[in-house]
């Protein structure tokens, strides 16, 4: 088995789209993703009827990440809905999780993201977000 097949199987656990109340529905997108020590940490989606409310699965898995274990640094990210990624844009994570995994650390433009799990074909992040406007901040530090 390898990291995709496990990272896909640690997600996939946590999908069951379900009715939280009549305003909140969550677990219809999920996440793993492998930190930088090799620990797998998931997410699903929560919406509600208000946007503020909403938090993608990409950035649970990440707070998941950050808040049980300190680590800010991901190496590897597979994000779906009832099937892997297949292409054609599927698993690509939205703009506010792309700048979210940017802010929390730098090192994250080399995270790989599964875009199509039978190919195993994956793109990293830098490429999602190239000519980052916060890199000259990094360099400040």
């Amino acid at each position: 088995m390898d990291i995709w097949e496990k990272l896909y199987l640690k997600a996939r656990e946590q999908y069951h789209p379900e009715d939280v109340s009549p305003f909140i529905y969550a677990h219809h997108v999920v996440c793993a993703l492998e930190a930088e020590n090799g620990e797998i940490f998931t997410g699903f989606c929560i919406e509600g009827c208000s946007g503020v409310i909403a938090m993608c699965a990409e950035r649970v898995a990440a707070l998941n990440m950050y808040v049980n274990s300190g680590q800010k640094v991901v190496k590897r990210m597979i994000a779906f809905r009832d099937k892997p990624p297949y292409g054609e844009g599927s698993g690509m994570p939205c703009g506010a999780c792309r700048e979210f995994f940017m802010q929390l650390a730098l090192e994250n433009k080399n995270m790989e993201i599964m875009t199509d799990y039978d190919k195993r074909e994956i793109i990293t992040l830098e490429k999602l977000i190239p000519q980052w406007w916060g890199n000259e901040r990094y360099e400040q530090k």
